[in-house]
């Protein structure tokens, strides 16, 4: 069966309903700095959201992003300080992060690399990735590997087994971890042989971004549930969006949805200081008395650590929280 392709220009999202057509010239700005693609699985979900559902604020192209706030840099995590070799971040001592590819199979709006992923950005050669195995191998401080990107679930099956047999074989090694957007939002990526090639001698974490509860469809619990099956283990991230999740209930939601999927609740982000992010972005005093107040009211498995990660510091941070 053929996949229907992702909607990649404003044009199609006018086709398919997600905007109206007068709206095309207004966005047209924001789609030539920031890159657009949705899956045709999810913006048919978009499409039964509505345009003011938290699925269509993340996903679809706002006028709001064309403004940028002198705060906002773009790389406000500060990866390039770290980068030792091209497509490696070493920032904490014992582990780094691995970017072999540098697409999505759908561009949030929010995106702390949305300077840098998307058609003709950073990806790894076969000779880039040699020299980045080679700095792993040197360096045997490092302990653990976390993919990123982009999105490396977008990897072929045979390519993410390959990437993934050249790190189990550095006998340093001793964790390898995959931070995802792909099971929930595309999940039709997730093949027997993909999850084939999660299983494996030394443990496989694969860490599934979702923000919003309502992006957990029925192919998307589904795909989650053959990963458990399979004895992958499952932990979560999200990130605090103004207008998604900024509200107990559905934070409530998706913390509770997590664990009724078998994953482990992990990271709860602050927005990045990335340009035209402004509009998702709550302040720091709003999000710990949110947490407080998940702390307070939900089950101790329903609990993320909410941190913010700056560019001239070591890296993520626990927020306080802050209790009535």
């Amino acid at each position: 069966m053929t996949t229907a392709p992702s909607l990649r220009s404003l044009a199609d999202l006018a086709e398919a309903g997600l905007i109206a057509p007068e709206r095309v010239a207004e966005l047209a700005p924001v789609v030539t700095r920031y890159a657009l693609a949705i899956p045709a699985a999810l913006a048919r979900t978009i499409a039964e959201a509505g345009p003011d559902s938290a699925l269509a604020r993340q996903f679809v192209p706002s006028a709001a992003e064309r403004a940028t706030l002198p705060e906002e840099i773009t790389d406000p995590i500060g990866d390039h300080a770290h980068s030792p070799v091209k497509g490696l971040v070493h920032r904490y001592p014992d582990r780094v992060l691995l970017k072999p590819v540098h697409a999505c199979p759908v561009y949030c709006r929010f995106c702390f690399r949305r300077e840098h992923v998307g058609p003709g950005g950073e990806s790894l050669s076969e000779a880039e990735m040699a020299r980045v195995l080679a700095y792993i191998g040197d360096h045997r401080e490092i302990w653990e590997v976390v993919l990123s990107g982009g999105d490396p679930m977008i990897l072929s099956a045979r390519r993410l087994d390959a990437l993934l047999d050249a790190l189990e074989a550095i006998p340093h090694i001793g964790s390898l971890r995959i931070h995802s957007r792909v099971p929930v939002l595309d999940p039709a990526r997730i093949t027997p042989a993909v999850i084939a090639a999660l299983r494996r001698s030394k443990p496989v974490w694969l860490v599934i971004h979702a923000n919003h509860p309502d992006e957990f469809t029925a192919a998307a619990r589904a795909c989650v549930a053959s990963l458990a099956d399979a004895g992958v283990p499952l932990l979560s991230q999200s990130v605090l969006l103004k207008g998604v999740n900024d509200d107990l209930a559905t934070l409530t939601r998706l913390m509770r949805t997590f664990v009724a999927n078998r994953i482990k609740p992990y990271y709860l982000h602050q927005t990045d200081m990335a340009p035209g992010t402004a509009h998702f972005r709550t302040s720091l005093d709003e999000g710990r008395v949110l947490v407080a107040a998940l702390r307070a009211t939900a089950s101790g498995l329903c609990q993320p650590t909410y941190v913010l990660d700056a560019p001239d510091g070591p890296g993520k941070r626990p927020i306080d929280v802050a209790w009535g």
